[in-house]
């Protein structure tokens, strides 16, 4: 009971703090930007959702330990993570280059 609402209201934290990046900060949606923003040096934190395919999340961690880059493991499925960032479509995962006036790049490293 307790390990449950601990969680849910780190996924709230989670999604406040995303909604805040989307307002004010600097992101990428998608694989491909994804990768780019990583081989660039741009990204600072990378978020993949759960059901992301295994190939695509290891690639994905593989080119974030390069970058010397945080990945957080979101919580719910691609819809969820979507609806999060405040989009009508399903997101795999998200780069963040720019926090903004959001502190979810210090959060998630706890």
């Amino acid at each position: 009971m307790v390990a449950k609402a601990k969680s849910k209201k780190n996924a709230e934290n989670i999604n406040s703090r995303l909604a805040l990046v989307m307002k004010s900060g600097k992101y990428t949606l998608g694989f491909k930007t994804v990768l780019k923003s990583l081989r660039s040096g741009k990204s600072k934190l990378v978020i993949i959702c759960n059901n992301c395919p295994p190939l695509r999340k290891s690639e994905i961690e593989y080119y974030a330990m390069l970058a010397k880059t945080g990945v957080h493991h979101f919580a719910g499925n691609n819809v969820e993570l979507g609806t999060s960032c405040g989009k009508f479509y399903r997101v795999s995962c998200l780069s963040i280059t720019d926090p903004g006036d959001s502190d979810i790049i210090k959060s998630t490293s706890e």
